[in-house]
């Protein structure tokens, strides 16, 4: 039974590989058909609670296995795994080989609708695959449960902007790739989401490429101008390390048009010589307009200088006189004193 359901599973995926032009899934990822239902019909974005210590959320208001990890929904429905970028849908069948380990390890009490063959398995531990899938699934995906717990990756961000999207306003498959690569740029890490990506994206490529190819069909085509063989022969040729001298058809040789090369690569140096002169010139003269204004403001504060001093000597020289004059006064007392003393001493 296990063999044939797994035959059944791998049939379908093909023939839903091969029935799907508009197709959001890749290698590993079935075909997610528009209008085919498998009975996941969400009207809003859902409410989606993180699994602790798992990179996974689960969604405990919808009625179905309904979880997100790594960039995209993940379905468990009718013993088959289910994918999609969108909330809801259009939603593409996962083999059993190819499903993300950590989507495998889901404890069993995160399932809102348990399989009955869950029934007596312990509810903090994932399901118990290899008895369901069979041996060989078990040998192919070997240590598939077995992991550091404390080492889980980050979980990949919610896509938030698929709230604004809902009812008759739920876009397309294109409007989804669009909408996704402008709204959400976490980049899986499950190798097989990478590839499912990675050819969506160039499954989308090709569209501009023909647009663009038939707007240059379009377009007039002109004649290239062909190049003139003179022109060509004109240049010098060049073997090894030496110049080989070529003759035009005028019979002159192609070294007497170097001067006139020489003088236009002179051009530029002469013009930057020229510049470097003007802008000497002008750092010339503003060193001798910057000397004139010290000169001039020196000039200023010793003439004001000199009238600060100016009052101080006028007084120097009023005072001055009064001071001989006291002076004299004191002398001729002393003389007229002098005098009457000797007169005294005369008269007695």
């Amino acid at each position: 039974m296990n063999k044939l359901r797994n035959g059944l599973i791998g049939l379908g995926m093909l023939i839903c590989s091969v029935t799907s032009a508009a197709a959001e899934v890749s290698v590993g990822i079935g075909i997610g058909l528009p209008n085919v239902s498998i009975g996941i019909n969400l009207p809003l974005f859902p409410e989606l609670v993180a699994v602790p210590g798992y990179p996974v959320y689960y969604a405990p208001q919808v009625d179905a296995n309904y979880f997100f990890h790594d960039g995209m929904y993940w379905v468990y429905r009718d013993d088959n795994w289910y994918a999609s970028s969108w909330y809801n849908g259009p939603w593409g069948l996962v083999g059993p080989d190819v499903v993300p380990l950590f989507i495998l390890r889901i404890p069993v009490r995160y399932y809102r609708q348990p399989p009955l063959y869950f029934h007596g398995w312990r509810s903090n531990y994932p399901p118990r695959w290899g008895q369901h899938w069979g041996h060989e699934w078990e040998h192919r995906r070997s240590g598939w449960d077995r992991w550091n717990h404390r080492r889980a990756p980050s979980r990949a961000p919610l896509p938030v902007y698929q709230r604004e999207y809902s009812g008759d306003r739920y876009p397309h498959v294109d409007q989804q790739l669009r909408l996704r690569g402008q709204n959400y740029r976490y980049q899986p890490r499950d190798k097989i989401v990478q590839q499912h990506f990675k050819q969506v994206e160039e499954q989308r490529a090709p569209a501009p490429a023909l647009k663009n190819q038939k707007q240059q069909d379009k377009i007039p085509s002109t004649p290239r101008r062909q190049r003139n063989p003179i022109d060509s022969s004109s240049k010098p040729a060049l073997r090894g390390d030496t110049k080989v001298q070529q003759l035009t058809p005028d019979n002159k040789p192609v070294q007497q048009r170097e001067p006139a090369v020489q003088d236009q690569k002179q051009q530029p140096k002469n013009a930057q010589r020229d510049l470097k002169q003007q802008e000497k010139a002008a750092q010339r003269e503003q060193k001798q307009q910057e000397k004139a204004a010290l000169r001039e403001q020196k000039q200023q504060t010793k003439a004001v200088q000199r009238q600060q001093k100016e009052p101080r000597i006028v007084e120097q020289q009023q005072r001055s006189p009064a001071r001989g004059e006291s002076r004299q006064p004191r002398q001729d007392r002393g003389q007229e004193q002098n005098r009457d003393e000797r007169g005294g001493g005369r008269n007695n």
